[in-house]
């Protein structure tokens, strides 16, 4: 008979988004600039509903954004 929970471990990576991203993508853009370019932008949704939304699954996935300090 099995134990009453059964587990994995797993790894957990957290992501960073730099604020600002790219404001517009470029020819030759990687991947990874345009899609720092989209999470950059979807961050700046104006709808406060759709704010939360983000946020909650940005926390459920381990994405962070960083703003940029001067």
């Amino acid at each position: 008979m099995g134990t009453a929970i059964d587990f994995k471990k797993q790894m957990t990576e957290i992501v960073y988004i730099n604020i600002p991203g790219p404001a517009e993508p470029t020819p030759g853009m990687s991947g990874g600039e345009l899609l720092h370019g989209f999470l950059a932008e979807v961050k700046r949704m104006p709808s406060p509903e759709m704010q939360s939304w983000f946020e909650n699954l940005c926390l459920k996935w381990n994405v962070h954004y960083r703003e940029e300090k001067g």
